[in-house]
C-alpha cells in the first residue's frame, strides 16, 4: 500500500512478496499476543474437567505403566541398567514434547478461521504459541520424570543411582530442535489441510505409529539395519541424548544429533514456503 502525501502509517499490510519472508521484527512487536495465545492454550486445554493440569501428568504415568506392563513383562523387552519406569518416562517426557507441538500446529489455518477473517497479526502467532505453551506442559512432565528419578536413587530402587552429567546442559538446545520438528511438520500438515482436511483424520495416528519408529519403548540396537532405521528418525537422537543427560549409560552420536537439527531446519524451511504459499490465500479455501 503506497502512501499518500501527508499521510503516515503506523503499521502497512501487505501481501507477503518473498514466500521466505518470516519477518522476525514484525513477530517480536506482537510478543504479548503470542503470550496471551500460550496462556490461552493453557487454560483451556482441560478446562471443566475435575482433575484439570493433572491430567499433564496423569497421562505419561499412566503410558509408563502401560508400557512397562506390555513391552515390559508381556514382551519382555529389557530396558536394562536404567529401570523400565525410568526408562518410558524419559522417553515420553521429551517425546510428549514434539506431539504436543505438532498436534496443535497441525490445524493452524482450519481451527483458527474465524479469527484470522477478522483481524490482522501474523499468522505464525498461533503455532508459535503452541510451541511456548508446549514447554509448560514439558515442565511439568519433566517434574514428574525428576520425582521418581530421586525416589529411585533414594531408595536404590534395583540398585539405582544419581549421575550428574555435563550432558545435562544440552536439554535446553535438544527442546529447540524437538521443538522445530513439531512446529515444522505441523505447518507443512496444517498448509496441506486447508485444501486436504483427510490430512487431519491421519494426524493423531500418525503421531502413535511415529512413536514406535523411536526409541521411545524400546533401547537404541547396538549395530546393524536395526540401528540405521531407527537412527533415521530424527527424534531417535533427540530421546537418546535427553536420556543419556540423566543416565550413565546409553547412546550419545553428535553426528546423529546433526542429522536431526539439520532435518530440523530443512522441514522449517519446507514448512515456511507452504505457510507463506497458503496464507495468502487460504480463506478461500477453507
Amino acid at each position: 500500500m503506497q502512501e499518500k502525501q501527508g499521510e503516515h502509517w503506523d503499521i502497512v499490510v501487505d501481501a507477503k512478496k518473498n514466500k521466505l519472508s518470516l519477518n522476525i521484527a514484525e513477530l517480536w512487536r506482537y510478543r504479548d499476543l503470542i503470550l496471551q495465545f500460550a496462556k490461552r492454550d493453557i487454560a483451556t486445554v482441560y478446562n471443566q474437567t475435575i482433575l484439570g493440569p493433572l491430567w499433564f501428568l496423569i497421562q505419561p504415568l499412566l503410558t509408563a505403566i502401560l508400557f512397562g506392563f506390555v513391552f515390559g513383562a508381556i514382551a519382555n523387552i529389557k530396558t536394562d541398567p536404567i529401570p523400565g519406569m525410568l526408562f518410558y518416562l524419559s522417553g515420553l517426557t521429551i517425546w510428549n514434547y514434539f506431539s504436543t507441538c505438532f498436534t496443535s500446529t497441525a490445524n493452524t489455518f482450519v481451527a483458527n478461521t474465524a479469527i484470522f477473517g477478522k483481524v490482522y497479526f501474523p499468522r505464525l502467532v498461533t503455532p508459535l504459541s503452541k510451541v511456548i505453551s508446549g514447554l509448560f506442559i514439558f515442565g511439568a512432565q519433566l517434574v514428574l520424570f525428576l520425582g521418581f528419578l530421586i525416589y529411585y536413587a533414594i531408595f536404590h530402587v534395583k540398585g539405582f543411582e544419581i549421575h550428574f552429567s555435563i550432558y545435562l546442559l544440552l536439554i535446553p538446545y535438544l527442546l529447540i530442535v524437538m521443538g522445530g520438528l513439531g512446529l515444522g511438520t505441523g505447518i507443512i500438515i496444517s498448509s496441506l489441510t486447508t485444501k486436504y482436511r483427510d490430512l487431519s483424520y491421519l494426524v493423531a495416528f500418525g503421531v502413535q505409529l511415529l512413536m514406535f519408529m523411536t526409541t521411545v519403548i524400546y533401547p537404541l540396537p547396538l549395530s546393524g539395519t536395526k540401528r540405521t532405521l531407527v537412527l533415521a528418525n530424527p527424534m531417535s537422537s533427540i530421546i537418546e541424548s535427553f536420556r543419556y543427560a540423566f543416565f550413565p549409560v546409553g547412546n550419545f552420536n553428535w553426528m546423529a544429533l546433526a542429522y536431526s537439527s539439520i532435518f530440523m531446519l530443512v522441514t522449517l524451511f519446507i514448512g515456511m514456503l507452504l505457510f507463506n504459499k497458503i496464507e495468502k490465500s487460504f480463506m478461500d479455501t477453507v
